[in-house]
């Protein structure tokens, strides 16, 4: 992996946002950046949104793109926030990832690349994709659902 998670991949369409490795560290603290722009991982068991099960939409830490939804998060015990699903099929991209000497696909934000986790497939999960999103907390944050006016 690059340093900047999208500095020499021509495999993947340009990213909406382009901004700096100095414009990403003046937006981001060093934990974000060093896990959002340089395809790092937290701690398993760490995160913020790890157990978190209240109702709302997981946007892109980095620049606010949705990513994911409550509806779609499920409890897979491994440490990091799982979903089965992304919010919308345009919202992420997929890539090979063979660091750290195993093949595994990379996520990334579709509007900004920057790193989000992993995703598997075919580990036996009760959903309906049988893929396991596997994201960072700190490349997420949460927007609470709001409730509506009867």
């Amino acid at each position: 992996m690059s340093s900047e998670t999208d500095a020499t991949d021509t495999s993947l369409p340009a990213p909406k946002i382009q901004l700096s490795p100095q414009e990403w560290r003046a937006r981001l603290d060093p934990a974000e950046y060093a896990v959002l722009r340089e395809a790092g991982t937290e701690r398993p068991f760490t995160g913020e949104y790890t157990d978190t099960t209240a109702e709302g939409v997981y946007s892109c830490r980095a620049c606010g793109a949705e990513l994911f939804r409550s509806t779609e998060k499920f409890e897979s015990h491994c440490g990091w926030p799982s979903f089965f699903d992304p919010a919308a099929s345009d919202a992420v991209l997929l890539r090979e990832d063979s660091s750290l000497g195993m093949r595994r696909v990379e996520v990334l934000c579709a509007n900004c690349h920057s790193h989000l986790g992993h995703v598997f497939e075919g580990e036996g999960y009760p959903t309906p994709t049988d893929k396991r999103y596997c994201i960072n907390s700190i490349s997420l944050r949460l927007q609470p659902a709001t409730g509506t006016a009867d």
